[in-house]
C-alpha cells in the first residue's frame, strides 16, 4: 500500500457542445454533463464516486464548454463534498489523451502519485478504491476498468484481451471490425504520472513522421494521417493500443453495472440503474408511501422535496421527480425522468419517458414508449415547454420545444 502522504486526483472529461448532438433535444436547454439522473446531475455520479477515493487531492473536470456553465454547480458540489473541483476548458478538442496532457502542469501541481481518468458519460459503480488497491500490487503505469459484455455488442467498443492471471492488458483494438474479445474497456482509468510522458512520446513521433512526410509528396497526399495536429491525442488508439503486452497496462474488472450514456433513453436506463444503487449505498434519497398520506411509492423513486405529489397518484417504479413539479390526483407514473416545473394533470399517465422542463400533461393524457432504450424513438421525449392538452395519447415520440399537443401521436418526430 502507498503511503498515507500520497495524493490521489481525479480528472473527469465532460466533453463539450459538439459532442451531446445525440442527446438532443435535452442538450439544447443545459449541458449534458449536468443532465439530471436520479435526480442528480449526471456528472455528480462520477464526482461522488471520487470522494470515496483515499487521500483524494482534488477534481478536475476537462471539457469545451463555457466555464459560465459549470460555474454554479462546481461551486456547490466543492461546497457540498469539501474537496476542491475545478473546471479547466480546453481551447480546441486535444483527444481523451492531448486534453489531460493540456493540462498536465495544474493536474500534477500538488505532485500526485496517482491520476484517475474518468469519462462523464460513463455510468457505473465506479469501484475506485478497489482499482487503486489492485493497480498497486500490478506496479504498472495504468490500469483499466473493463467488464464483460455480449459476443454481439463488444465491437462498438475498444475490445481487449487480458492475461487471466496476471491481468496484463495484451491487447487492445478500438470498435474493431472482427471479434477480438468479449471484454470491453469501460472508460474509467488509474495511471501513474508516466503517463504524460507516454502521451508526449505519441506526439512527438508524430511530430517527427510529419517532418519526414514533408519530404515525400506522394505520402503527402495518400497519407490518411497527414493533418493529424501533435496535440489531439487519443488515449485508447494512440497510448492503450501501442502499449498492449509491455507490462505497463494492466485491467480491473467489474462485476456490476456498467452502461455508456449517448443517447436519452440510455439516459432514462442508467437512472434507474443509479436508483437501484441508491438503495444500497445512499437509500435516505429514495422516498416511500403507501397511498395514504402520501402517495403510493413503488420500487426505487426520487423526488426532489419542492415537489408536490397528490396522496392518490401512484409512483414508480424508477422514477425521478425534480424541483417544483406538481403531480395531480390519480396520476399513473412508471419507468420517467420529470424535469423541473412540470405539470401532470389528474388521472394522466406517464411511462418510459422524459418529460422536460416547464412542460404540461393534461386530464387523462397518456405520454408512453415501448421502454427500447437503443431505439431512436424507443422512450417518448417531451423538450422544453411542451403543452400536451387533455385527453392526448403521445406514443414513442419525440416532441421538440415549446409544442402543444391538442391531437395523439405516435412514432413521430416534433420539429
Amino acid at each position: 500500500m502507498g503511503s498515507s502522504e500520497e495524493k490521489v486526483v481525479a480528472v473527469i472529461m465532460v466533453g463539450g457542445p459538439t459532442k451531446g448532438t445525440r442527446f438532443r433535444p435535452l442538450s439544447l436547454n443545459i449541458p449534458k454533463p449536468l443532465f439530471p439522473l436520479a435526480g442528480q446531475p449526471m456528472v455528480h455520479h462520477p464526482i461522488s464516486a471520487c470522494k470515496r477515493i483515499p487521500n483524494l487531492g482534488q477534481i478536475f473536470l476537462i471539457g469545451f464548454y463555457e466555464e459560465r456553465e459549470f460555474a454554479l454547480y462546481v461551486s456547490s458540489i466543492s461546497n457540498e463534498l469539501k474537496v476542491p473541483v475545478r473546471y479547466l476548458r480546453e481551447d480546441k478538442p486535444h483527444g481523451s489523451a492531448g486534453g489531460l496532457y493540456n493540462f498536465r502542469d495544474l493536474i500534477m501541481e500538488d505532485s500526485p502519485s496517482h491520476i484517475f481518468l474518468l469519462n462523464c458519460d460513463v455510468c457505473c459503480s465506479f469501484p475506485l478504491p478497489e482499482m487503486l488497491e489492485a493497480h498497486r500490487k500490478f506496479g504498472g503505469m495504468g490500469t483499466l476498468l473493463v467488464i464483460k459484455v455480449s459476443a454481439e455488442s463488444a465491437n462498438q467498443f475498444g475490445e481487449l484481451v487480458a492475461d487471466p492471471v496476471t491481468n496484463e492488458l495484451l491487447h487492445y483494438t478500438e470498435k474493431p471490425e472482427t471479434f477480438v474479445s468479449d471484454r470491453i474497456n469501460c472508460g474509467v482509468y488509474i495511471f501513474t504520472p508516466d503517463i504524460f510522458n507516454a502521451i508526449e512520446g505519441v506526439s512527438t513521433q508524430w511530430k517527427d513522421r510529419a517532418d519526414l512526410r514533408r519530404l515525400s509528396s506522394f505520402e503527402s497526399l495518400h497519407s490518411a494521417t497527414r493533418n493529424a495536429p501533435t496535440h489531439f491525442v487519443r488515449l485508447d488508439q494512440d497510448i492503450l493500443s501501442p502499449l498492449a503486452g509491455k507490462k505497463q497496462l494492466y485491467t480491473y474488472e467489474t462485476l456490476d453495472f456498467w452502461e455508456q450514456i449517448k443517447t436519452p433513453g440510455m439516459s432514462l436506463k442508467c437512472s434507474g440503474l443509479y436508483l437501484s444503487q441508491f438503495r444500497f449505498t445512499t437509500p435516505h434519497l429514495l422516498v416511500s408511501g403507501d397511498g395514504t398520506k402520501s402517495a403510493s411509492i413503488i420500487g426505487n423513486v426520487y423526488v426532489h422535496p419542492s415537489a408536490k405529489i397528490h396522496p392518490s397518484a401512484k409512483i414508480g417504479p424508477n422514477v425521478s421527480i425534480s424541483a417544483n413539479a406538481r403531480i395531480g390526483a390519480g396520476v399513473r407514473l412508471i419507468s420517467c425522468i420529470i424535469l423541473d416545473n412540470v405539470e401532470i394533470k389528474d388521472n394522466a399517465v406517464v411511462i418510459h419517458a422524459i418529460v422536460g422542463w416547464k412542460s404540461s400533461i393534461g386530464r387523462w393524457s397518456r405520454v408512453q414508449a415501448s421502454g427500447n432504450y437503443n431505439s431512436k424513438l424507443g422512450i417518448t421525449i417531451l423538450g422544453e415547454a411542451v403543452t400536451v392538452e387533455d385527453e392526448v395519447v403521445v406514443i414513442n415520440s419525440v416532441v421538440l420545444p415549446h409544442k402543444t399537443l391538442n391531437v395523439s401521436v405516435q412514432e413521430e418526430i416534433i420539429l
